[in-house]
């Protein structure tokens, strides 16, 4: 019985140079990631949410996170250049912050993770510019992926998780 292959990095080429993953011969299939990111506030800030000279910080950073997961190729060098076919980002008051969910879909030879976690993560950053007139102690944590589906490797859920 053959050994199960150890899992390797896969955007190097054999001598060890980063390189882009050629995707060519995969077939496509649906595929879809959930991300999620977490913007701890303080109260005098969440108080001070949604108003805003700039607009609602909520809103703006939706509209930030959506923009970035179609930009995801332009700013992670390996990445491919997908076309989506649904980018959702929610960003909801919970307690002691703002809780960023981004999800995108395609149908294609290659997988989302990286447009849900740059979705969030900019959502994210969004918020923190949006607020940060009322206090420089935010803090950005916890971006992570929650949960994917689709593609060679499979589906995946993190543990606990409930995206």
């Amino acid at each position: 019985m053959p050994k199960p292959s150890k899992p390797q990095l896969s955007h190097f080429d054999s001598s060890g140079k980063a390189s882009m993953v050629d995707v060519s011969a995969k077939q496509p299939s649906r595929r879809t990631a959930t991300a999620s990111a977490f913007v701890e506030l303080s109260a005098a800030v969440l108080a001070a949410l949604p108003a805003n000279p700039k607009g609602n910080p909520l809103e703006v950073a939706r509209f930030a996170g959506i923009q970035a997961a179609k930009r995801t190729a332009d700013l992670i060098p390996m990445c491919h250049p997908l076309q989506l076919s649904h980018v959702d980002v929610q960003a909801e008051i919970v307690p002691g912050g703002v809780r960023i969910t981004a999800t995108a879909a395609t149908t294609g030879p290659t997988g989302v993770e990286m447009e849900a976690l740059t979705a969030a993560a900019v959502a994210a950053l969004t918020v923190y510019d949006m607020t940060k007139a009322l206090d420089k102690a935010i803090v950005i944590r916890n971006i992570q992926l929650e949960e994917k589906s689709g593609g060679k490797s499979g589906d995946f859920l993190r543990a606990g998780g409930s995206a």
